[in-house]
């Protein structure tokens, strides 16, 4: 048994990457059997569930999307917010009823949860139903749990760790567009956010074994792939290169759509606004996060940049990337926040004029330095910023997808609606979501769309066949 510790997740000492294939092959034992997975969180805990897949299926399981059906129930867990932790908890309490009923069901808890000592506490007192719990830094661990005759719960979560895995058979939710690790974890330790303790310290994969991930999905007919690290400019600092390199290096390998995700303003390089002005399968759509306006909560957060230099840097890209599209994150009610402190964030929305905006209330997590910080703000005042900041950041993201109105622009169709099953969806260039009037056939291509309708949060569009006159 191995459980998380917060002291031994700040160490940031090794610099030497150890780089691991995945070559083991493991007994076929759960042929026959079904698994059922949920995810919560970011876009990594979204690529680290097709991970996940991969290994159940090499198991011998197959999914399904009905609980009382699985064998396997697998809760692939998000720490960033308190709300995220409680839909877990209140999702165990269906498990609870399941094994209650069905003692050979297995439950196994992964994510960022199982790296917090709080949450192992609760699982080991209140949880005793659970059978696994297993760490983002070994995932690999997963198949051999499974394979052991369970006579206790079992925890393995390691709460730091100098690996870069390779060789992860995923099974990817799509064949269109693709999510690419670059690199795992975070050092910027900003003062509200566990994702450093959960992930770990900056682990960059080789450059190369990134640009033969990339062709191979060329090769299998994807269209895009999505970049992802928690710190994704981060890249390359430990091992010598940059992520301006690895992005044009990335481009070369005529992938038809390239996309990252996230940026930390901090080292958001001119080098790598060149790189993307000069590739056109670079998508021009950057998620930048400010946090706050105010260079007094910045401080506090520990962000490392001002309001000034955030906005210096926003104009660049603005004035040498053609056609960018800017989103970003903003956290309300950070302790200490005064009126005026949130008027200065309100005064760079209007300065910006985002095409889109993750707004979101203060969330204490436990172990970070802003858990700590006295907060005098109420809950319904920081409520009535929200709401403030919803309404100017909805204002101008509708007013940004105004201006493709009746517009002709190229969307890479991805899939039917949700909404409508008569359409489909698809995004532009610029990462806006366009639901479409077509036939299915174009599912999985980019193509000439006529927006016909615009909202604050998607377009509406009309395919137009080769030849159409628009």
């Amino acid at each position: 048994m191995h459980l998380p510790n917060l002291d031994e997740a700040k160490k940031r000492t090794s610099k030497n990457n150890i780089y691991k294939n995945l070559t083991e092959n493991y007994p076929k034992a759960y042929v026959g059997k079904k698994y059922f997975l949920r995810t919560y969180g970011c876009q990594m805990n979204v690529h680290d569930s097709e991970a996940i897949r991969g290994y159940l299926e090499m198991l011998g399981m197959e999914n399904t999307t009905n609980i009382e059906e699985a064998t396997v129930i697998v809760l692939n867990t998000c720490a960033i917010r308190e709300n995220a932790r409680d839909k877990v908890i209140g999702f165990l309490g269906k498990c609870k009823y399941l094994k209650k009923n069905h003692p050979d069901i297995k439950i196994v808890i992964a994510g960022c949860m199982s790296e917090q000592p709080d949450v192992i506490d609760d699982i080991m007192k209140n949880h005793k139903y659970v059978d696994i719990v297993v760490g983002t830094h070994n995932l690999d661990d997963l198949p051999k749990l499974l394979l052991k005759d369970l006579k206790k719960q079992e925890i393995e979560v390691f709460s730091n760790s100098d690996e870069v895995i390779e060789g992860f058979n995923y099974v990817r939710d799509s064949k269109i567009a693709a999510w690419v690790n670059i690199m795992f974890g975070c050092d910027k330790f900003c003062t509200y956010c566990i994702v450093p303790y959960t992930r770990g310290r900056e682990r960059s994969r080789k450059l190369e074994n990134i640009i033969e991930e990339v062709k191979s999905l060329k090769r299998d007919g994807y269209k895009e792939v999505t970049l992802l690290g928690q710190n994704v400019n981060a890249y390359g600092k430990d091992i010598g290169t940059s992520f301006s390199t690895l992005l044009e290096e990335v481009a070369k390998t005529g992938i038809e759509r390239i996309r990252f995700v996230t940026s930390h303003p901090w080292n958001f390089t001119d080098e790598m606004i060149n790189v993307i002005a000069k590739y056109k399968n670079i998508m021009p759509y950057i998620h930048l996060p400010i946090q706050s306006g105010s260079n007094n909560i910045l401080k506090k957060m520990n962000r490392r940049y001002t309001k000034e230099e955030y906005l210096e840097l926003f104009n660049k890209m603005k004035k040498k990337i053609p056609n960018v599209a800017i989103t970003t994150d903003i956290i309300v009610g950070f302790p200490g926040e005064s009126d005026e402190d949130f008027e200065e964030t309100l005064d760079v929305v209007e300065k910006c004029q985002f095409d889109g905006a993750y707004t979101f209330i203060f969330s204490k997590r436990e172990g970070t330095p802003a858990a700590l910080m006295k907060d005098n703000t109420s809950i319904a005042t920081k409520e009535k910023r929200l709401q403030r900041l919803n309404e100017l950041v909805n204002y101008y993201s509708n007013k940004s997808n105004q201006k493709l109105l009746h517009k002709v622009v190229e969307v890479l169709i991805l899939g039917e609606s949700e909404k409508d099953s008569k359409k489909l969806y698809g995004y532009t260039d610029t990462m806006k979501l366009v639901n479409v009037e077509g036939s299915k056939d174009i599912i999985g291509k980019i193509v000439k769309v006529k927006i016909t309708d615009a909202k604050s949060f998607s377009l509406d569009g009309k395919y137009l066949e080769e030849g159409v006159e628009v």
